[in-house]
């Protein structure tokens, strides 16, 4: 079925719906990696968002129940320049298209997808719809620009759970309380591993809730959406800090830390998305690939030297990738190290984590 995907800049491409069917709405990006896309449509921090992936096969080792990184998919939809329907992997009981079609997310296929991702990293990520109903490029593109976009939107509640939960583990050590905004699922599996019963609250929890549970540790994972959205949740993330408990937190939760500490954030142009994003680690001089996912940014001349210093920064554009506070146990990065594209350089950030709390 043809399926049209308009810009709010007025571009619009072409394709055939691989599965769904109607209109969807949101913000247009682009992720580099070859594979993983399981990881990243079930990935809660793609809410709000249509996801084009760069690498032109996609779906060729299909789906399983095992790689979601969340309950669903969250992704609003998906771009691909070519979907297979020949699933090669002895872990796979579904392809990607009966994936798409049984959660009901449009795919589309048959994008020039080199074309799209030129367009974003020139024109910065777009508010964007797809239809495969209003076939009228005018139309849609109308569509879009007045679709709401993501500055200033609180889309983390949205993805956050509703009621707490815990996160067994079989030898446990010490007892971490985690903020869900968006929570990936590889990021408890870690925390067990290392020995860390884990309870998940809501975002909306306050702070007395979680410190009532006599926790040794809090993590703040990540997220959708625009950091400075969601100021109670910042207030909340403040008030544990201040507590002095040792906290650290990923993504969406390293930009709630900042602002916690008096930061500011900003909106990147076209975002970091990939498997393979080079970052420097500013003590050790070593370089980390790591992969990334975030539309926003810390604002590095907002931080008070005084009090917190950068530890990573992004070698594609010099953007803060990490930090910590100068007196208290409190550390973030921007980037995942719960992911493993391949490389696993970033993992010693939940041992030194971790570390911290047994003490």
């Amino acid at each position: 079925m043809k399926a049209l995907i308009a810009l709010e800049d007025g571009k619009v491409f072409g394709g055939q719906a691989f599965a769904g069917r109607g209109e969807v709405y949101g913000e247009l990006v682009f992720n580099t990696s070859m594979t993983g896309y399981q990881e990243i449509v079930t990935d809660p921090s793609y809410h709000g968002q249509i996801v084009t992936m760069t690498y032109p096969l996609i779906g060729n080792y299909g789906v399983n129940p095992e790689d979601n990184e969340s309950r669903r998919i969250f992704a609003s939809a998906l771009v691909v320049h070519e979907c297979s329907r020949l699933v090669s992997n002895w872990r796979a009981d579904k392809s990607l298209p009966e994936y798409l079609e049984q959660s009901g997310i449009m795919g589309v296929e048959g994008v020039d997808t080199r074309a799209v991702t030129l367009q974003i990293r020139e024109r910065g990520a777009m508010k964007c719809v797809i239809s495969t109903e209003d076939l009228d490029p005018d139309s849609l593109v109308e569509k879009a620009r007045q679709s709401p976009g993501l500055v200033g939107r609180d889309l983390s509640s949205e993805v956050s759970i509703e009621e707490a939960y815990d996160w067994p583990c079989e030898d446990p050590q010490c007892r971490l309380a985690v903020l869900d905004c968006g929570i990936k699922t590889n990021q408890l599996r870690l925390f067990a591993a290392l020995g860390c019963e884990c309870r998940v609250f809501p975002n909306t929890t306050p702070a007395e809730e979680m410190q009532g549970w006599n926790p040794d540790g809090f993590f703040v994972s990540n997220g959708p959406g625009d950091p400075a959205g969601v100021p109670q949740v910042v207030e909340i993330v403040k008030e544990m800090i201040a507590t002095g408990i040792p906290s650290f937190g990923i993504c969406f939760g390293h930009q709630l830390i900042a602002l916690a500490l008096g930061g500011k954030t900003y909106k990147l142009k076209f975002g970091h998305r990939g498997a393979n994003h080079p970052v420097k680690n500013l003590s050790t001089g070593k370089i980390e690939i790591a992969s990334h996912n975030h539309g926003f940014c810390v604002d590095a001349d907002s931080l008070d030297p005084e009090l917190v210093e950068v530890t990573h920064i992004n070698l594609n554009d010099d953007t803060v990738a990490g930090m910590r506070h100068k007196q208290l146990p409190v550390s973030c990065v921007q980037y995942h190290p719960e992911a493993s594209p391949g490389p696993s350089d970033p993992f010693y950030l939940f041992q030194d984590f971790i570390e911290t709390v047994k003490r």
